[in-house]
């Protein structure tokens, strides 16, 4: 089968987005010049890419095949770049970098600090759930990963690098909020909480903790984003359970308070993960050293919010 490596980095673009609009737009292209790229790997093929479906494109059995080689091709090909830029002494590259959700409220402050050492770097920064994470570690999609609690059915290098104490958050109405003394864990019975999804490292943690101690918990509201988690306490519509490290603008505000819950804070930590098959870019192997290094552990301490 004779291919281009143009005709391979179109056709992944076009099946990343299932658009050849979209992918003609990423590449500043035509969208018949795609359309005809992809036509002649197709031919070369020897058999369709994709199906169309009204104004839809799906990928083929075919087509799914080529596009795990394709991204395989485009991330060695990264790679080998990056190894060169190495090789020469060259300070550049590009970091991809993802973070849990929880974890944005820091980890844009560690990279900040990172670039000022780094001027010629450039990043990809995504932040998203623990599921989305797990998916990017298994298919080599990004360089390195923040995260909370990392899974165990992944073979991984896991690095833990600054704690990650989680608290019990209400509004400061609350009845509870205006307690003095410590609050037994059997009161949380009495409330309702607002959770994250029950694939969250908090929400595995949350439910660890109380289940050992056979607490049960009323669960209110379910949601996939800790922002909405710390409006709906606010709004008094529940207790929340959230890293003490995402609080810093609510408790300089005074729009949240932090309960003083007996057992509390559950003290975790942030890791820094990547597969232990991946080749990791000059840059990587520099935000890993960083990140472990006086500097970065100096910056890690000074993201945490003291209780008010």
């Amino acid at each position: 089968m004779h291919l281009t490596l143009r005709q391979l980095t179109l056709f992944e673009s076009v099946a990343r987005h299932l658009s050849y609009t979209r992918a003609a737009e990423e590449l500043h292209l035509s969208q018949p010049a795609v359309s005809m790229q992809v036509r002649q790997l197709e031919d070369a093929a020897g058999m369709p890419l994709f199906d169309r479906m009204g104004k839809r494109i799906y990928l083929t059995e075919a087509g799914k095949e080529m596009y795990a080689y394709a991204r395989r091709i485009g991330q060695q090909l990264q790679e080998l770049d990056e190894v060169m830029a190495d090789l020469r002494g060259a300070q550049r590259g590009h970091l991809r970098l993802s973070v849990a959700t929880t974890a944005k409220s820091f980890a844009t402050r560690i990279l900040a600090a990172f670039s000022r050492r780094h001027e010629g770097i450039t990043y990809s920064l995504d932040v998203t759930n623990r599921k989305t994470l797990l998916d990017q570690l298994a298919n080599n999609e990004t360089d390195l990963v923040i995260m909370g609690k990392p899974p165990e059915e992944l073979d991984l290098v896991v690095q833990p690098f600054m704690e990650n104490p989680l608290v019990v958050i209400a509004s400061p109405e609350h009845p509870l909020a205006r307690q003095s003394g410590p609050i037994p864990l059997k009161r949380l019975e009495e409330e309702v909480f607002v959770v994250r999804e029950r694939d969250s490292g908090t929400r595995i943690a949350m439910e660890r903790f109380f289940g050992e101690r056979e607490i049960r918990l009323r669960t209110g509201i379910e949601t996939t984003s800790n922002t909405t988690i710390k409006h709906a306490v606010e709004a008094g519509l529940g207790l929340g359970v959230v890293s003490l490290h995402t609080l810093r603008l609510e408790l300089e505000a005074g729009t949240l308070a932090v309960l003083n819950v007996e057992g509390f804070p559950i003290l975790r930590h942030w890791h820094l993960v990547h597969g232990r098959e991946k080749r990791l870019p000059p840059i990587a192997r520099a935000f890993q050293a960083y990140l472990n290094g006086p500097e970065g552990q100096e910056l890690g301490s000074h993201s945490l919010p003291q209780k008010s």
